[in-house]
């Protein structure tokens, strides 16, 4: 069951994918904006949570503060208070009611701010002062909890019977009757069993706690706005970035579509114009010393001439002539030993036949290939060999040239090498007719993902043209082995 949603999921996810079929631009878009989004994100989450909790450990720095100096208050109105009748509570006994009378009316008069007064429980826990909430006086308020379940009056005794503390605890305020939190500083009268103490309320303390609490949270929430926006406007300024790149770049890409498909005719034209004075100016006059001989011989046989026969061996070594020439021709356009046999031959071949053109020492050198080349690939490394030979036999004014083929771990290298003249890099004249020349040798290579470097001086030029491994099939591909030297 697992299996089959695991395929359910690959499915679905391919099927998303293919429905997206996003468009080259809109991946770069992605690639360049997706990273900064993520990072933006995380950048955000990191500083809220570092904000938040910088700013809640100031607040409860705060707090604490706050409610130690409440505290401290407190215990100081109790040592007040007790300091002003001790003389009394010193000098009585423990039964003297008429002390403990004049105590409680003391206690029950220090009332102080809105809401604060003092208290006094015996241990029994019956409440003997308590000035604001006067319906509590000789309650027992032993059982007496707060709405949190905590046994006030209770902790209150046992704070009194320990000698003095603080008691945190719920009360209901006396100007309102809501319960609000309050802290209660208690000390004892052990003669007297008293629990005697005061309290204050401390929700303005928990209310400005949780207002600056609301203020950070409202500043982190800013600071997501600001970055949202700041993300935002980033955004929108690599979409108009890009979006003006790649006008940009579709112009250019159009000139040069242009530029390409003009030298493409440029290159038809001329190699039409080239086959054509080769059949006009060879073939065609061959041909026509062919039928002139065949008429002749024609003749001269009705006449019973005998040199009819030598007339028609000229014309037989014309024709063989043409031949000849219509196979150097297609041989030009597509040698066929390329094909047949592979590159290394057909570059041996190509170099046969520029040394006995020109004259020019050529040397052929290549090693046996592990893997051999596509056809894309041999076609190219032909071409630019070839090219190279017409530029060297033009213009380098070269006595030696060199080939050298071989195949390595990262695929295949090309070195054409001549002893000429050599030129000024930059210039067209290594080019042939058309525009054509070096660039073509460039767009040829770069078509196969190679690099095509070319090195000249005043002691020769060489050109090397490399292609990766990904131009070589493995051995035994197309059902063939692979063959020594023929790429």
């Amino acid at each position: 069951m697992i299996r089959g949603k695991e395929v359910l999921f690959d499915s679905n996810m391919t099927a998303v994918l293919k429905t997206l079929r996003l468009s080259y631009g809109q991946k770069l878009f992605l690639l360049a904006t997706l990273p900064l989004i993520l990072a933006v994100a995380a950048i955000s989450v990191l500083v809220a949570n570092q904000s938040r909790q910088l700013a809640e450990k100031e607040i409860n720095a705060l707090e604490m503060q706050l409610i130690e100096a409440k505290k401290a208050e407190l215990k100081n109105y109790v040592t007040q208070a007790r300091n002003g009748f001790y003389f009394i509570y010193g000098n009585a006994a423990p039964n003297d009611e008429d002390a403990k009378q004049q105590v409680k009316q003391i206690l029950a008069a220090m009332i102080y701010g809105d809401e604060g007064f003092f208290f006094v429980y015996d241990y029994d826990g019956v409440n003997l002062v308590s000035p604001r909430q006067t319906d509590l006086i000789n309650e027992n308020l032993t059982d007496l909890r707060d709405s949190q379940g905590n046994p006030v009056v209770q902790a209150f005794i046992e704070t009194a019977r320990d000698g003095a503390g603080y008691v945190e605890h719920l009360w209901p305020k006396p100007s309102s009757g809501e319960e609000a939190e309050m802290i209660s500083y208690v000390t004892s009268f052990p003669s007297w069993r008293w629990a005697v103490g005061t309290g204050v309320f401390i929700d303005d303390i928990l209310g400005s706690v949780a207002a600056a609490r609301a203020e950070v949270e409202a500043r982190v929430q800013r600071t997501f706005v600001y970055i949202s926006g700041i993300t935002l406007s980033a955004v929108l300024l690599v979409f108009c970035s890009g979006l003006m790149i790649n006008i940009r770049e579709r112009r250019l890409a159009d000139v040069k579509l242009k530029e390409l498909t003009q030298r493409v005719f440029d290159a038809q034209e001329e190699e039409r114009g080239r086959v054509a004075r080769e059949l006009h100016d060879g073939i065609s006059q061959i041909l026509v010393g062919v039928r002139y001989a065949l008429d002749t011989a024609r003749r001269r046989v009705k006449v019973g001439d005998e040199r009819a026969e030598d007339t028609l061996e000229r014309g037989m070594e014309h024709l063989n002539t043409a031949i000849h020439e219509v196979r150097r021709i297609s041989r030009d356009l597509r040698p066929g030993v390329l094909d047949d046999l592979g590159l290394g031959p057909a570059l041996r071949a190509l170099t046969d036949e520029f040394r006995e053109r020109t004259g020019i020492e050529t040397e052929f050198e290549t090693v046996v290939f592990r893997n051999r080349l596509n056809p894309d690939a041999k076609f190219s490394l032909y071409r630019i060999a070839q090219e190279a030979l017409t530029n060297i036999e033009r213009h380098a004014n070269a006595t030696k040239v060199t080939i050298d083929l071989r195949g390595h771990k990262r695929g295949a290298t090309m070195r054409i090498s001549d002893n000429g003249s050599g030129f000024v890099q930059g210039t067209s004249r290594h080019d042939t007719v058309g525009g054509l020349g070096l660039r073509n040798m460039q767009e040829r290579v770069e078509q196969l993902n190679g690099t095509l470097r070319v090195f000249s001086s005043k002691g020769g030029t060489v050109i090397v043209a490399e292609l990766p491994l990904s131009n070589l099939l493995s051995p035994g591909e197309d059902g063939e082995p692979a063959r020594e030297a023929n790429a």
